[in-house]
């Protein structure tokens, strides 16, 4: 199966994306977090930054975009295919509340003719291979039957789809029981995501439906840097691996942000996930939420690395 890294808002931005390749091959793709376009169809401020070629030079990089009109989306896809991308991906996932009640993101799937005008606007006059990334519904998982029979209309590059419903959130477990349905009726290519936090959910899933293409790996990549490296046989990660991968997270954040003490935020997101991949961190834990001094920072996280011993079988999710 190929693997590839989930967008996560304020987590797999540039700096974390070449990193990461750098550090651990393996991905097949990288998808960002989603950008919201405009009427103009420009990109400003951080999401121009995320986007320019130079920072994304030899990672494979999906852009993805959040627009319920097609118009937008299809500016801002032009515009992406002039920085020299070939895949654009639609966010139909979202479930935040002021993405929702905008009738976006994962409020779209409730909405059949809206969700349909849109994927005719778009699929008129892609400027490139289109993706989507969805979930299975808005509010029971019933609904995809439905939504299914809309996207085999359409000459889908790769449906993601997302086993929970926009009800979920991320709090309830993911439904991977209804992939099977999603196999046996989806006219186009598919890559599973929910929940493969850990090599051996990994290999659950792939044991139950090994005829999946793809699969998308997101808070337990960024927990465990080396998961996919896991899965495809090899070692988990190094102390001093993951050790020298933080500290120039941290100088990459730092650069990208003008300061030491701006890039601690990103940081600490970053840390929120990778804490489980250590025995007895919950003493650091509240320590490292609480910290607003990049040297502090520092000194907890040398403690973190000296004082506690990895778990050998990869991150044990608290999330």
């Amino acid at each position: 199966m190929k693997l590839y890294f989930a967008p996560m808002e304020g987590v797999t931005d540039h700096v974390l994306r070449n990193l990461h390749h750098r550090y651990f091959p393996g991905i097949d793709k990288y998808f960002t977090p989603f950008f919201s376009p405009t009427e103009d169809g420009r990109f400003t401020g951080r999401s121009k930054r995320d986007f320019a070629p130079e920072v994304n030079a030899g990672v494979p990089v999906v852009p993805q975009l959040l627009t319920k009109k097609a118009e937008d989306f299809l500016r801002a896809a032009k515009a992406l295919v002039d920085m020299g991308y070939r895949e654009v991906n639609l966010n139909l996932g979202c479930p935040s509340g002021t993405v929702v009640a905008k009738g976006k993101g994962s409020g779209l799937l409730s909405d059949l003719e809206g969700l349909e005008r849109l994927l005719d606007g778009i699929f008129a006059a892609a400027p490139a291979k289109i993706s989507v990334k969805t979930r299975l519904g808005r509010k029971e998982p019933e609904e995809f039957g439905r939504l299914l029979e809309l996207f085999d209309r359409y000459p889908i590059e790769e449906l993601t789809v997302h086993c929970r419903v926009r009800e979920d959130l991320y709090r309830r477990p993911a439904r991977p029981e209804y992939f099977a349905a999603v196999l046996a009726g989806s006219a186009n290519p598919l890559c599973y995501n929910g929940d493969l936090t850990t090599k051996e959910r990994y290999e659950e899933f792939a044991d139950r439906y090994p005829q999946t293409p793809a699969v998308m790996l997101g808070r337990g990549l960024t927990a465990d840097p080396a998961l996919a490296r896991r899965i495809q046989g090899g070692p988990g990660v190094t102390r001093e691996e993951l050790q020298a991968y933080d500290a120039e997270l941290f100088e990459g954040y730092s650069s990208d942000f003008g300061s030491r003490k701006n890039a601690l935020g990103r940081m600490k997101e970053h840390w929120f996930y990778q804490i489980c991949l250590f025995e007895g961190a919950e003493k650091y834990e509240k320590k490292l939420k609480k910290t607003t001094d990049p040297t502090e920072y520092e000194g907890l996280v040398a403690r973190i690395f000296h004082e506690l011993p990895l778990r050998e079988s990869g991150a044990e999710p608290t999330w």
